[in-house]
Parts: C-alpha cells; sequence; structure tokens
C-alpha cells in the first residue's frame, strides 16, 4: 500500500501547489505555472502543498482498499495519527530552507531569517515568527488525542471517526495559523488554503454529530401506544 499512497500524495502536493502557488511567486498577478509550464516538472526546486498531498494520498487508498477488498475506513484511522506525526516532522523542513514563517515578531521564540530569504516589503525585517514550530506542535497534539480518543473511547467509534477527527484537528489549527502567515495562498482574493481548511472542518464536524446522532437515535426504543 505504501508505495501507491507515496506517489499519488507526492504527485497530489505538487498540483496542489502549481494550482495554488503563494502570492511571493506571481507574475504580475498571474499563476508562474501557466506562464512557464514545464517548471512544473521540476519538483526539486520545491513546492508540495499538504492538502494535496492528503487528497492524492486518500485517493489512492480509496482505490487500493476496493480493490483489496478491505475496510477503507479503518485503513485511514490506522494512517491517521502517522499522518499527523509526519506532517510535524516535515515542517522542520520549512526551518531549514527558511521559508513559510510568519508576521515580524520580537517574541522570545522569534526566528531569525536572512536578507536572502525575506520577502518583498520585509527586507528590513530580521525576526518573525516560527509558524512552521506553531504547526510542528499542533501536529504532534493532533497525533497524541488521535492516539487517545481511540484507546479512551475505541468501542464507541465507528469506521473512519479518527480519520475525521484528524480532519477537524488539523484544519483547526492551520485556519488560525493562516492569519499570521506572511506569504499567503490567493486564489480568486480569498486564501485559498485557509478557506478549504475552515471548509474541511465545518463538514468533518458535522459528519461525525451526524454519524453519531444517527446511531443513538436508531438505538433509542420504539414507544408502542
Amino acid at each position: 500500500m505504501l508505495p501507491w499512497l507515496l506517489i499519488a500524495g507526492i504527485i497530489g502536493a505538487r498540483l496542489w501547489h502549481v494550482f495554488t502557488p503563494p502570492a511571493s511567486m506571481l507574475i504580475d498577478g498571474k499563476n508562474p505555472y501557466w506562464i512557464h509550464p514545464l517548471d512544473i516538472l521540476f519538483i526539486w526546486r520545491g513546492g508540495l502543498g499538504i492538502p494535496g498531498a492528503i487528497m492524492g494520498g486518500a485517493l489512492a487508498l480509496y482505490f487500493y482498499t476496493r480493490a483489496k477488498k478491505v475496510s477503507f475506513g479503518t485503513w485511514v484511522d490506522i494512517i491517521a495519527p502517522g499522518l499527523a506525526l509526519a506532517q510535524g516532522i516535515g515542517r522542520w523542513g520549512n526551518f531549514v530552507n527558511q521559508e513559510v514563517y510568519g508576521l515580524p515578531s520580537n517574541l522570545p521564540w522569534a526566528i531569525y531569517i536572512d536578507p536572502a530569504h525575506r520577502l518583498p516589503g520585509f527586507e528590513n525585517v530580521a525576526y518573525y515568527h516560527p509558524t512552521f514550530f506553531y504547526e510542528f506542535l499542533w501536529n504532534l497534539m493532533n497525533m497524541g488525542v488521535l492516539i487517545w480518543i481511540d484507546r479512551k473511547f475505541g468501542k464507541r467509534l465507528k469506521s473512519g471517526d479518527i480519520f475525521l477527527l484528524y480532519l477537524v484537528i488539523y484544519p483547526v489549527g492551520r485556519f488560525f495559523l493562516e492569519f499570521i502567515r506572511v506569504d499567503y495562498s490567493p486564489i480568486a482574493g480569498i486564501n485559498i488554503n485557509q478557506t478549504l481548511m475552515a471548509v474541511i472542518a465545518i463538514a468533518s464536524t458535522a459528519m461525525l454529530i451526524i454519524r453519531h446522532l444517527g446511531k443513538k437515535n436508531a438505538e433509542e426504543p420504539q414507544v408502542q401506544e
């Protein structure tokens, strides 16, 4: 299973970046990949989007579980905590590359960004919010909560609940972090990543509620008149 998920995840991550490049990459307000389409193939130059990785991996997993006749819900539940951990580890790549940092900050834990990696308009600002580290901590917390929920309430959970909970916790954190990111991805004037996170968190919360309210109602005894 793993090779298929990795391949699909990398393709999905690249496509998400291609369709939603950060504002700093735009050329006269236009997507640079429409101007230089061959650059889409230059994945070694960077440019991967976590939302696309999750969507690509989930799609590959769906077809894999269908082909093998195993439960998709069970497998996304198994994968979810490890996925959160992997995201947290991956964020340290942003630290190494001095990218995806936040607004200027004077806090004791603010990070120094070299002049070569500062965005236009911030050339004279040296210290910024370490948004990579905030998301690293959030992902570790997400992993811990998912494992704890599964062990504490496993008998009351349905197949797929852990993954749905992942789709609530991660998007909520990412939604708020987008407020302090310097370089967001604008589509039609909106922050597409922040908007997507809000939609996913709300939809996943609603699905969890509906699944378990429906179960509760089904278990209620019928009163005969």
